[in-house]
């Protein structure tokens, strides 16, 4: 589902989610046991997810996912690794740059490591929202390549959640494409042909802190 293609610019992420929050509560599911449950990738996930669980009336939690990066070009992702699960690997991105899986081990024990210092910075001793028989929605600011989203949403899906949605405001066509099979539903306001980065679709998309993070799920329990 892609809804408002030609009106993809967002003023920032808060504006991105309430609009987002209208598009999941139109197709989120009316018989559910208890509430819908919202699952951010932080960072830049939190303040869209703060939005959409305001407005479909949901609990809101975290899902750690990192990005595995190639060697020597941290920012290009090969893979992604999310809490609990395997690491899910880009096989074209790999095969175009001669990388095999075992190339990646080190990283991918580095990006362990990161995941459970911010289990351990966000939750503290609180554990991970349990997922089995509810309605979750995961959401994130906008996808590249979709792999890190792939990583979390086949985690989520070994957890038996009832109903599993992916929602983002906006999307590269390919990610949109490659990601079907793997929620019941997806919802992206827009997957615009020209699409570069995910920046280039917000009229500010400052980089967040784990203290942005803090405060906007402070914000969110104390509302």
């Amino acid at each position: 589902m892609v809804r408002g293609a030609s009106e993809v610019t967002f003023a920032d992420r808060d504006e991105a989610g309430r609009r987002l929050g209208d598009e999941v509560s139109r197709v989120l599911p009316d018989d559910g046991p208890g509430r819908p449950l919202v699952l951010a990738l932080p960072r830049g996930g939190v303040p869209v997810a703060v939005q959409v669980a305001e407005r479909i009336g949901g609990d809101l939690d975290l899902l750690l996912a990192r990005k595995i990066g190639a060697p020597h070009q941290p920012e290009y992702g090969v893979g992604a690794i999310a809490e609990d699960g395997p690491p899910v690997f880009d096989t074209t991105a790999l095969g175009r740059l001669d990388l095999t899986v075992d190339d990646l081990a080190g990283t991918v024990r580095a990006e362990r490591a990161e995941l459970a210092r911010r289990a351990r910075r966000y939750r503290g001793g609180r554990p991970a929202p349990r997922v089995a028989g509810r309605c979750v929605v995961l959401v994130d600011d906008g996808l590249a390549t979709g792999v890190t989203a792939r990583a979390a949403l086949r985690g989520l899906r070994h957890q038996q959640p009832r109903w599993l949605a992916l929602a983002i405001p906006v999307c590269a066509p390919p990610a949109y494409e490659g990601l079907r099979g793997d929620a019941d539903q997806l919802i992206c306001l827009a997957a615009p042909p020209g699409f570069r980065a995910v920046g280039e679709w917000y009229t500010d998309f400052h980089q967040l802190t784990d203290e942005d993070v803090d405060r906007a799920l402070r914000g969110f329990a104390s509302a």
